[in-house]
């Protein structure tokens, strides 16, 4: 097994039929499908049973939220490379194989730690609002998470088997602060394609998110007090900026 796709749901039943029909037609013997749920008290889990052993694992118990329930499922996942994705994300056709390609033409892959590439953010109506994600260097890093987290791939072993599970007390950015854990350390395999569409909106796309992010920086001394402040107030004004631009445009955020 060469990646596990988890996906993290509580009353998703909405939304969840999209993501799985995107992602059920790519697999392969090579990758399989967790489904962690929190308990849901509407459809999900009856939509997860439809798709029948095309899920390789669903468990449906309390839990104290995303990363919780994320670090369940890379203790049930077979894979040695982990991606998570929302119950409302659309992955692009092909993703799966772009991964796969990019694992078994790079030397030496197994001593990377990440691999990621582009996601995209979308409104109500499917429309590309813009392209996010950068090659992730420290330099970059260390001032905020520009990595597209979403269905990544995160080495089992060197993360998870190594630094740790997510943060549970960090309930929005816990992704960004398990990989500022490993500072300049961190070996990432970046390339050029398109992995997931991400509705805009929820709790990532927040001035709670904003505050973590800063929180995070301050924990692991990635930047200078003064620097985090300026980083802070820098990054909400681009964030009110967008919102007020797509609105401006008429766009459904």
């Amino acid at each position: 097994m060469t990646i596990s796709i988890i996906i993290a749901t509580y009353n998703a039943s909405k939304t969840l039929q999209r993501c799985l029909d995107s992602i059920v037609p790519q697999l392969t013997n090579e990758t399989e499908l967790i489904l962690v749920d929190g308990g849901s008290k509407d459809d999900t889990n009856k939509i997860i049973d439809s798709y029948g052993d095309k899920i390789a694992v669903h468990i449906s118990e309390p839990d104290k939220g995303i990363y919780d329930a994320w670090n369940k499922g890379v203790k049930l996942a077979h894979g040695k490379w982990v991606g998570f994705i929302g119950a409302d994300d659309v992955m692009n056709e092909g993703a799966l194989a772009l991964f796969l390609n990019k694992i078994k033409e790079t030397n030496d892959v197994d001593s990377y730690d990440y691999i990621c590439a582009y996601n995209q953010f979308v409104d109500e109506d499917g429309n590309v609002l813009r392209r996010i994600g950068s090659n992730p260097t420290w330099d970059k890093m260390r001032k905020g998470n520009c990595a597209a987290h979403v269905a990544s791939l995160h080495n089992k072993k060197n993360l998870f088997e190594t630094i740790g599970g997510y943060d549970l007390r960090y309930r929005i950015s816990a992704d960004y602060e398990l990989l500022v854990r490993k500072k300049d350390k961190l070996k990432v395999l970046f390339f050029e394609g398109y992995i997931m569409k991400m509705k805009v909106g929820g709790m990532s796309f927040s001035t709670k998110a904003l505050k973590e992010v800063y929180a995070i920086r301050k924990q692991h001394h990635t930047v200078p007090a003064l620097e985090n402040i300026k980083l802070y107030l820098r990054d909400w004004l681009a964030f009110k900026l967008f919102i007020i631009k797509n609105r401006l445009t008429g766009k459904s955020l």
